[in-house]
């Protein structure tokens, strides 16, 4: 269920799956001479966003209506390998007040594990998807504007890089129940709506202005929609433009009701949400002063693909969002090798008897190199700080799990195992997550005096929920610190359900 470091073999076939608030996307292609081939392509409109409650709850039909859909992907993913499947799940699945009660059943349907994405970094990925589609030229900056089912991403970026992600609590299907709920269309409610959603891109729209782009791109069903539209009606060739948009919108504000919207070359299926889509697409004109859109065929869910090939490679975004959080929280960056460096070679010692993976090995290194995050705030409680910063911060590359995964590794690599870390964390990564954190436990410990001395051999053996140091006599009889915290550690290490025993050879 998890996915291990590549590189691909040629031939090799990749999936990505998109829970969106609208429509689940599923895209396989084939890794041919370093690139992807597109070779299956599944679109469900689920409307996923349509069952959500004011209270974090999801329709009883809604979610059949899911669970449905993700079981006919699993049975098109049967004979892919699980490390080259990758599914996300987007704002709706945010929301949801216990995700649990509906991944676990999802991802029993689907047959591969689910992970939900924050809005920015599904920004990222969309850009990614749509920069590998559509090469920008070089320096050139692109704006990337995506309308979702439930929210909506606008990205600048230059080249395959990301430079500004934001993401709104605007997409079709919950802007339509928002302000079209009873299906009457009307201007004058047209015209309050527009100004209540144009505020909510007035918050970064200066930013974005003095940053500047020479290029705007759509992805996703409703910019897709509206350029078909404009296209239909003899108005541009499939771009979108400043000119075109009015001609549509009161095209469909004539209908009066979403029942009776008639705009050429819209499909039947996008009826019910397209005023939602393209009212929020006339702010996002209005707000950044566009003139011209193009449309990308490529969204998130490419992203996502070309986002697996750098994953435990060399262009792991991952890493890259690490080295950066060390470098502006002025982590000792000597410590936190020496660190990292004794967790994984701890990590060698049991991960087969343990069932560990070498997705879990890079999650070990990355929470030993930011262990120290904390101290950039206090030094007093500073695993409970660094966590913080962790698990709340949008961290390019890391799925939601994933952060909280590294927070609860940070907030209990010392002092008192936080039962409150862990209760964040998914069930099917806890097993894990708790190992994990009893490694990265002793590395700490081993080198809490900071001292640049090599450390002498260590052995380390697992049995089960047995865990056995053996450590030279002699060395640890010089170190009264050292014995002092031993002595400590076995009953710290009762709540993560491993006992720890200590060896003393001569």
């Amino acid at each position: 269920m998890r996915s291990p470091a590549l590189p691909l073999q040629d031939g090799d076939l990749l999936a990505a799956i998109d829970l969106g608030s609208n429509s689940f996307h599923m895209v396989v292609s084939r890794y041919v001479l370093g690139q992807l081939r597109t070779v299956d392509r599944i679109r469900e409109m689920v409307r996923l966003a349509e069952g959500l409650d004011g209270k974090g709850g999801l329709r009883a039909d809604v979610r059949q209506r899911a669970l449905e859909c993700l079981a006919r992907f699993g049975q098109r993913l049967r004979d892919i390998p699980p490390q080259r499947v990758r599914a996300v799940a987007t704002n709706t699945v945010r929301k949801l007040a216990a995700p649990q009660g509906f991944l676990v059943p999802a991802e029993t349907a689907l047959g591969h594990a689910i992970e939900i994405i924050s809005g920015r970094e599904e920004a990222r990925l969309i850009y990614l998807g749509v920069a590998h589609a559509q090469l920008p030229r070089p320096g050139q900056l692109r704006l990337v504007i995506d309308i979702g089912g439930g929210s909506t991403e606008c990205i600048i970026g230059s080249g395959l890089d990301a430079i500004e992600r934001e993401s709104l609590q605007l997409g079709c299907v919950a802007t339509t129940a928002r302000f079209f709920g009873d299906g009457k269309l009307s201007r004058k409610r047209w015209d309050e709506a527009l100004i209540e959603v144009a505020a909510q891109f007035q918050q970064f729209a200066g930013v974005y202005r003095h940053l500047g782009w020479q290029e705007t791109i759509g992805a996703s069903g409703t910019i897709k929609a509206v350029g078909e539209i404009c296209a239909s009606m003899k108005l541009t060739k499939g771009a979108v433009t400043a000119q075109a948009l009015p001609h549509v919108r009161d095209r469909l504000l004539a209908a009066r009701r979403i029942d009776q919207i008639d705009l050429p070359g819209l499909s039947g299926e996008r009826r019910p949400i397209i005023a939602g889509g393209l009212l929020v697409l006339e702010a996002a004109f209005a707000t950044l002063e566009l003139e011209r859109m193009g449309v990308s065929k490529a969204a998130l869910r490419e992203g996502v693909l070309h986002d697996m090939l750098g994953r435990g490679g060399a262009d792991d975004p991952r890493d890259a969002s690490v080295l950066a959080l060390m470098q502006r929280y002025g982590i000792d960056a000597t410590q936190a090798e020496r660190v990292a460096g004794t967790a994984l070679q701890l990590f060698d010692r049991v991960s087969r008897d343990w069932s560990l993976d070498a997705e879990d090995r890079l999650m070990l290194a990355r929470a030993a190199r930011l262990h120290e995050l904390g101290l950039a705030i206090a030094h007093s409680q500073y695993q409970v700080h660094g966590a913080y910063v962790l698990q709340h911060s949008d961290i390019a590359g890391f799925s939601v799990p994933e952060q909280r995964v590294l927070a609860a590794l940070v907030r209990n690599h010392r002092r008192k195992v936080a039962k409150s870390a862990l209760d964040v964390v998914p069930d099917r990564l806890l097993p894990a997550t708790r190992r994990l954190t009893a490694l990265l436990r002793l590395a700490v410990l081993l080198h809490r005096s900071h001292d640049p001395a090599p450390l002498p051999d260590l052995r380390l053996f697992a049995d089960g929920g047995t865990l056995t140091l053996s450590l030279p006599a002699q060395w640890i009889e010089v170190r009264p610190l050292l014995q002092s915290d031993l002595v400590e550690e076995p009953a710290a290490f009762e709540p993560l359900g491993i006992a720890l025993r200590f060896e003393f050879r001569q």
